[in-house]
């Protein structure tokens, strides 16, 4: 049977390429669509009332998504080879197992950045500086969790800048009482969610002294992400009242709340599976804001 998914694409590869589609983290899309969703939340809004969102631009940013997303798994596995050998879901990683020198994969890195500033030059002066100034949050992040118990927060600022950077590409400058909101709501989006995903490696953590807002939290986990849930839908609303956004905007905002609610409840934060499982599901989170985005403003 003829199958479309990510990984089924990675594998029907050239198997010379196959470790570079890996790094990247090609057969793995869910990260690629963490990052690119807050692009699109930002293009929506921007849109004029009764307008589809430029497709254009939403096609662009996924492109950049998908280059971006490749160069800071690139970057990570560089910094963290040592550490991804000692980790048994990491260890198969190309740069931990051997299957790519350290020079290939600073090779490969160029080349996606390269192409990542190509997408980048197609915007405007004031996109193309405000996404220049992301870079040192790439290259920076994954040194984090050798330093502070909050990498989440920093992956949170990284992840996120599509928030900014959408609304800027669309209309020439950031609306900053609609940009900074959703751009906050964005980082609570990823501390919730990377905070479960980091419950995966809890216990390789701490033998190999990585820090992460799991063991941060601990047995404490839930009411903290329902903390920053609330932050979510709050940052939220503020971000849909300063652009007159309409009830199907809101009804999605209540969907996003139910939505993790569940997740959170439902959570075994001892189960690496399950946290998988809960991580990946975000997707459908903001798709459904991006929907409701959308119909709001029709």
């Amino acid at each position: 049977p003829l199958s479309f998914s990510a990984s089924e694409l990675v594998r029907a590869a050239p198997v010379p390429l196959q470790p570079y589609l890996r790094l990247m983290r090609l057969h793995q899309p869910a990260g690629t669509w963490l990052l690119y969703l807050p692009c699109t939340w930002s293009i929506g809004l921007a849109a004029e009332p009764g307008c589809f969102p430029d497709w254009q631009m939403l096609s662009l940013f996924g492109l950049g998504a998908v280059l971006m997303r490749g160069a800071g798994c690139t970057i990570n596995d560089m910094w963290d080879r040592n550490y991804d050998r000692k980790v048994a879901r990491t260890a198969s990683r190309p740069l931990a197992a051997g299957d790519i020198s350290t020079f290939q994969s600073f090779v490969f890195l160029g080349g996606q950045l390269s192409l990542a500033l190509c997408v980048l030059l197609c915007l405007n002066y004031y996109s193309i500086v405000l996404g220049a100034a992301s870079l040192s949050l790439v290259v920076t992040y994954p040194l984090m969790k050798r330093i502070t118990y909050w990498p989440q927060l920093v992956l949170g600022l990284t992840f996120n800048w599509g928030a900014l950077l959408g609304w800027s590409a669309i209309k020439g400058s950031c609306e900053w009482s609609v940009c900074l909101p959703l751009y906050l709501a964005g980082v609570m989006w990823t501390l919730v969610y990377d905070t479960i995903y980091a419950h995966q490696d809890k216990r390789d953590d701490i033998m190999i002294g990585v820090k992460s807002t799991a063991l941060q939290f601990k047995e404490d986990t839930k009411q903290w992400l329902s903390g920053f849930s609330l932050a979510m839908l709050l940052n939220l609303c503020m971000a849909g009242m300063n652009c007159n956004q309409t009830f199907p905007y809101y009804s999605a905002v209540a969907a996003v709340g139910a939505h993790l609610a569940h997740q959170i409840y439902t959570l075994d934060i001892d189960k690496p599976e399950d946290c998988w499982k809960k991580f990946a599901s975000n997707r459908t989170v903001g798709v459904l804001l991006f929907i409701g985005i959308v119909l709001g403003n029709l």
